[in-house]
This record gives structure tokens, sequence and C-alpha cells, in this order.
């Protein structure tokens, strides 16, 4: 059956005007590079923003998934699955977790984590000690729970009343957190690690240290939310592996499914006690399809030199972006860890993000934006360092144009 051409001007007609996607309709995807309906090629910087972290068509995802699909694609939560079962008993094996909850996407993963927080702590110490401390600028999702939880009232604009019983203090400042936080209220403090809507903010390891012990101090919950910050990205498998700090919950989603849609609720099993059943649920978290394509994600990142090779492509690009930007007066700094880095605008070209962006995309090459100061980028984890150096080419090309 013939398909008609579809264009970008069908979006406005069909879907609802919460997007805003550019002109280019991709059509294509192989390694790091991507083809529109054209046959314009890009090479991608921004990975789905941190979601294809194996790449466009990964021989091995598509395998997964070929070999899933001949046998079981989804059940129900009536019954448990075999690749769910195995991509469980991996994660529990490779970090602090004795417990998982499947889900969807790091919406749902997060309003799971802050749903067993409260839980807990009402079945341990009672109805009072309920209240959640985050942090301005954070981000962990647009259910009402999450958005109100994440610290930009931009994003609850127009969706209030809000749940109750959230505080926001400063991220990387300690002393905000201290004045906000009490054993007879706080039930647990939410945090990224390293902040990726909120410009690329990477968590002092001492202000992480130092919410651990607070959390100790005061009977509260720490979740880490490394939606973003998970499955390598780092370099490391979870970014607490890096800073030596062990959150009671974690959230993993964006790279888990290396494009495909999958979410993980990690936690203890002391903890994990307090959703029994019929507590909470999700009716396609663990489908058996999504599992089995994370579990050779999984497989293939946690590989030591796959995670090594995360470290040598972040100092090659990191150095590639600071060297474009020191020669066109655009970056005051390069800040991040692994290969999720944020290049940060100089005073003059402060909010021309989009810009750069715009300009990228004339050039063949696809970045990202973490508000309007920040450019983003987040390519795949494997991704070749030819295609690195094209990269910076054309970018660089592109801010030619842009400044001169």
């Amino acid at each position: 059956m013939h398909k008609e051409p579809v264009s970008r001007e069908l979006f406005d007609e069909v879907m609802v005007p919460n997007y805003a996607p550019g002109s280019i309709i991709p059509v294509r995807g192989e390694g790091s590079r991507i083809w529109d309906q054209d046959g314009r090629e890009f090479i991608d910087l921004q990975g789905g923003i941190a979601v294809n972290c194996l790449g466009h068509s990964h021989p091995g995802l598509v395998r997964a998934l070929q070999e899933q699909s001949e046998k079981i694609w989804h059940l129900s939560n009536v019954m448990t699955n075999e690749p769910a079962l195995r991509l469980a008993k991996t994660l529990c094996d490779l970090t602090f977790a004795e417990r998982v909850f499947f889900a969807n996407s790091g919406g749902e993963a997060n309003e799971a984590a802050f749903k067993l927080a409260r839980r807990y702590s009402w079945e341990h110490s009672g109805p009072e000690k309920h209240e959640i401390i985050s942090f301005k600028n954070a981000f962990h999702g647009r259910t009402l729970f999450t958005v109100s939880v994440g610290g930009q009232p931009k994003y609850l604009e127009g969706f209030e009343p809000a749940p109750g019983g959230i505080h926001h203090a400063d991220f990387n400042d300690l002393e905000s957190v201290k004045k906000l936080i009490s054993k007879e209220k706080t039930c647990a403090v939410v945090v990224e690690p390293i902040q990726g809507e909120g410009g690329v903010m990477p968590g002092d390891p001492e202000f992480l240290k130092g919410l651990r012990q607070l959390c100790d101090d005061n009977d509260a919950l720490l979740v880490f939310d490394e939606v973003q910050s998970g499955v390598g990205r780092t370099g490391h498998l979870y970014a607490y592996q890096m800073y030596g700090v062990v959150p009671d919950i974690l959230t993993s989603a964006k790279g888990l499914g290396g494009g495909f849609p999958v979410a993980a609720m990690l936690t203890t099993a002391k903890v994990a006690a307090s959703l029994g059943v019929g507590t909470h649920g999700s009716t396609y978290g663990g489908n058996a399809l999504a599992c089995a394509v994370a579990q050779k994600v999984i497989d293939t990142v946690s590989q030591p030199d796959i995670l090594k090779g995360v470290k040598a492509r972040s100092d090659y690009l990191r150095k590639g972006m600071m060297d474009i930007g020191k020669r066109y007066g655009i970056f005051s700094e390069v800040r991040g860890a692994g290969l999720l880095l944020g290049c940060v605008l100089t005073e003059k070209w402060q909010g021309k993000a989009k810009e750069f962006l715009n300009a990228g995309l004339d050039e063949g090459v696809m970045v990202l934006i973490a508000g309007a100061d920040v450019i983003r980028l987040a390519p795949s984890l494997i991704i070749p360092d030819t295609d690195i150096d094209e990269a910076l080419e054309r970018f660089e090309a592109a801010v030619k144009k842009l400044t001169t």
C-alpha cells in the first residue's frame, strides 16, 4: 500500500500544539547519523535528549527487539514475564538496588518514587511526615505531582492547585536545605545528581554527600533522579557511583531502552515493602518487548570498555567545543560529566542558544539547548571520533556564520 507523504504542516492540523517541532522530519538513522525526508544527512549530538545511548538502529538492539517480538509482546501484571525478571535481576546485581519497579517514562518512574517515599513515611512515621524537598531549576517530569516537585514554575503555570507539602531549596547549597528539613515533616529529598533541563549543572560532591547525611539525621529518604544522568551517560552506569553517594531510591529512563520506551525505579527491599499489592501499578510497566531491549542496552553499556570510552569521548568533545568557544568568544565554560555536556554562552550571546541550534541544523549537526543560555550535548555513548570531528567542523561553520 502506498503511503501518502507527510509534511511538517500536517503536525499543525492533527497534533495538540504543546510541541513546536522544527521543519525537518527525520526518516532514517544509523549510528550517529540521521537522514531527513529529502535525504539530507545530520550528525546527531542530541541523542533523542540522552535517549539513544547506542545510536540509531544499533544491530544488537534491533536483534533483541526482533527476537522478542516473535515470542511475547505484552501480558499484564497479573502475570510476570522472563525479560522483566532478567532485567530486574541485572539492575539489582549492578547497583545498590534490591527491588525494581518498571514503568514507561521518567515521569512515571519519578511519580512512583515520590509516592513510595510518602507511603514509606506514612507507614513508619505517620501522615505528618509527608513533605518533599526538591531544588529550584529541577525537572522531574510532566505529571502534576512530578511537575510540582520540579523547581520550574513555568511548567506548573495554569495547572494549579499543585499538590502540597513540597519545598524547593537552592541546588548545591546545603544551608538552604538545612533551613527546610525536619525530622517531624520531611519524608524525602529529591535531587538530580546533574541537573539536565536546569542547564547541565553538576552536583557538587560535598553537597550530595551532605544531602545523604541530612537525610540520615532526619529519617528521610534520599531520591536520585537519574532519568538523564543514568545508563552510562557520565561514564559510570549511574552517576551515584561516580559521586560515591548511595540513594534510597533511584529513577532511570531515557537511555535505559536506547530509544524504546521503558523506565525503572530502583530501591531497597526495606523501602520497597511499602508498595504492597494494589498500592501502585502501570499497565505497560515491565512490558516484555521493552525489557528485552533494555536488557541488551544494559548488557552493552555496563561493559568496562564502553564506560571508559564515554570518558575519552567526553574529553575529546569538550576540548573541541571549548576551542570553538575560545576562537569565537561564545562559551565561558563547558560543564557536565561524560557525554552530558553544557556549553555555557558568554554574556554577549546569552539568550541566543536557540539561534545556535538552528544554525547547526543548517550546517547538518543537531545539538540541544538547556534554557536560553546553554548548548546541551547528549550524543550516543559510542559515537565515533570521526563523527565528533565532523560534528565539530559543522558546528564551527554554523558559529562562524552566526558571529561574523
